[in-house]
C-alpha cells in the first residue's frame, strides 16, 4: 500500500464471517494498515483463536439474527469505538440444479449473503454518519455479475448484494461514506475445497480434473489467494479511495473482463 504505515491509524472495521478464509485475510491486512479490528462469525472456538493468532478483538454474532447484530455491533464498538469499516463478508455457497433448490435452501442463502449484509450495515451505519466518514465493502462474487448453472440462489443473492451497495452508493453519495463490492472468482478456501470435494464424489473426477473445470474460465487458469481478495478491500477503506463508490470491482484473474 502507498501512503503512510499505518493509514487507518484510528479507524475501528468490523469484519463479519472474519474466522477464516478470505475473512481473515481482510483482518490481517486492516489491521497490518493501522485499525482496530473486530471478527464476527458463529463458531465462538474458532473465532476466538482467530482472534487470539491476530491480536483482535472479536464477537461471536450469526448475521440471520437482528437482535444478535445489535447487540454484538454494540459490544464492539464499546470495546474499541465507533465502527467506520464494515466489511461484510460472512456468508455461504450451496450448489443445487434450480428444480432441487427448495425454499429452505434458498432461505438460507439469501439470509445469510444477502439479508445479513443488509442488517449489518445499518447497525453500523449509524456510528459512521455520526463520525463523520465511514466504509462498506461488500464481499459478493462474480457469481454477482454472471450467472452460473446450478447456483440460482448464490447468483440471486450476491446480485442483490451488488444492487443493494449501488443503491446505497447513490443514497450516501453527499455523505463522507463509500459503498462498494468486491467479487472474488473461485478462492483458495474451505468453501472451494467443499465444491471440489463434492465435484470429486459426484462425477468420479480427480481433485485435479475437478479444480481445472473450476478454474477454466480464468485466463491465469488459477485460484485467487484470499491475500489478493483482502488487498483490494484495504484500498477500498484507504482515505485516499473517497472517490470510489458504488463499484463492483471483480479480483478474478481476468475471467470477467
Amino acid at each position: 500500500m502507498m501512503g503512510e504505515a499505518k493509514p487507518l491509524a484510528g479507524r475501528h472495521a468490523l469484519v463479519t464471517g472474519g474466522g477464516r478464509g478470505i475473512g481473515a485475510a481482510i483482518a490481517r491486512q486492516l489491521l497490518s494498515l493501522g485499525a482496530a479490528v473486530t471478527i464476527t462469525g458463529r463458531d465462538k472456538g474458532r473465532l476466538e483463536g482467530a482472534a487470539a493468532a491476530m491480536g483482535c478483538h472479536a464477537v461471536a454474532m450469526d448475521v440471520t439474527d437482528a437482535s444478535a447484530i445489535q447487540n454484538g455491533f454494540a459490544l464492539a464498538a464499546q470495546a474499541q469505538g465507533p465502527i467506520t469499516i464494515l466489511v461484510n463478508n460472512a456468508g455461504i455457497a450451496k450448489a443445487a440444479p434450480f428444480a432441487k433448490t427448495d425454499l429452505s435452501l434458498w432461505d438460507d442463502i439469501l439470509r445469510t449473503d444477502l439479508t445479513g449484509a443488509f442488517l449489518s450495515t445499518q447497525a453500523a451505519l449509524p456510528q459512521m454518519l455520526e463520525s463523520g466518514w465511514g466504509r462498506v465493502v461488500n464481499v459478493a462474487s462474480t457469481a454477482g455479475l454472471t450467472g452460473l448453472a446450478y447456483c440460482a440462489a448464490y447468483c440471486a443473492a450476491k446480485h442483490g448484494l451488488i444492487g443493494l451497495t449501488r443503491a446505497l452508493a447513490v443514497e450516501l453519495a453527499s455523505k463522507p461514506v463509500t459503498v462498494n463490492a468486491v467479487c472474488p472468482g473461485y478462492t483458495e478456501t474451505d468453501i472451494v475445497e467443499e465444491t471440489i470435494s463434492n465435484i470429486v464424489a459426484k462425477t468420479g473426477r480427480s481433485r485435479e480434473e475437478a479444480l481445472a473445470g473450476l478454474v477454466a474460465s480464468n485466463p491465469q487458469k488459477r485460484l485467487i489467494k484470499p491475500e489478493e481478495v483482502a488487498e483490494a478491500v484495504a484500498w477500498l477503506c484507504l482515505p485516499g479511495s473517497s472517490s470510489i463508490t458504488g463499484q463492483s470491482i471483480a479480483v478474478a484473474g481476468g475471467e470477467l473482463m
